[in-house]
């Protein structure tokens, strides 16, 4: 049964329209790790695509080595240990820390890592930062082009829908150069293509005021 956080996001994105069955051993893996209530979305609504691929909950296991190699550098992962919980049709990684919530996202392919509130918080604001989650519009799943116009829904009349494995990515890529246009993005794999990124340039930390030193002392 769904509860008032996901009937709002099903409001927001519709329902799925790709629906992955999300296996209970592969659930239960996270138990303790993840919280409680996105486990249960898992179970009952599997890790699906919504607003035609714009949005996928994501099977964390399928990210964990992305993001181990777009984290690299940045010293956040001895601040918490970090999973992808939702990926968009451009390749932003959404990220859950164990202590710390939903604090990070990473943008592939403006290869920057936006980091918010990375501090530990008790179980209640962990809950909390999953909800604020489910409460974002589909324009925070969107990315606009250089005239400021969002690119999604030209990208899927263009390109067609994305399968599970797929992505949206711009060729040339945004840190060689290219621009961010509507006739550069091209359907691609989606592993294939993070990681083929990620090997171009180590990602910016913009609007970061983050003070690691701090934060693993605290650990």
């Amino acid at each position: 049964m769904r509860d008032s956080d996901f009937d709002n996001f099903i409001a927001n994105f519709g329902e799925a329209t790709c629906r992955i069955l999300a296996p209970l051993p592969a659930v239960e893996k996270w138990r303790g790790k993840l919280p409680d209530r996105l486990l249960g979305y898992w179970t009952d609504e599997g890790w699906s695509g919504y607003a035609n691929g714009l949005l996928w909950f994501v099977n964390p296991d399928d990210y964990e080595d992305l993001v181990d190699e777009w984290l690299d550098g940045t010293r956040l992962d001895e601040v918490d240990a970090f999973h992808a919980i939702a990926r968009t049709a451009f390749g932003e990684l959404f990220l859950f820390g164990e202590s710390t919530g939903r604090s990070v996202k990473i943008s592939c392919a403006t290869h920057a890592v936006f980091v918010r509130d990375v501090t530990r918080k008790v179980p209640q604001k962990l809950d909390l930062s999953l909800r604020a989650f489910l409460g974002m519009g589909k324009d925070a799943c969107d990315l606009k082009d250089e005239s400021g116009i969002p690119l999604f829904d030209r990208a899927l009349d263009s390109l067609g829908a994305l399968g599970p494995d797929e992505v949206y990515g711009f060729e040339p890529a945004i840190v060689l150069g290219g621009k961010m246009v509507l006739q550069h993005l091209h359907k691609v794999k989606l592993d294939q293509h993070l990681t083929i990124l990620r090997q171009l340039a180590p990602p910016s930390m913009p609007f970061a005021n983050v003070d690691i030193d701090k934060l693993i002392e605290r650990k």
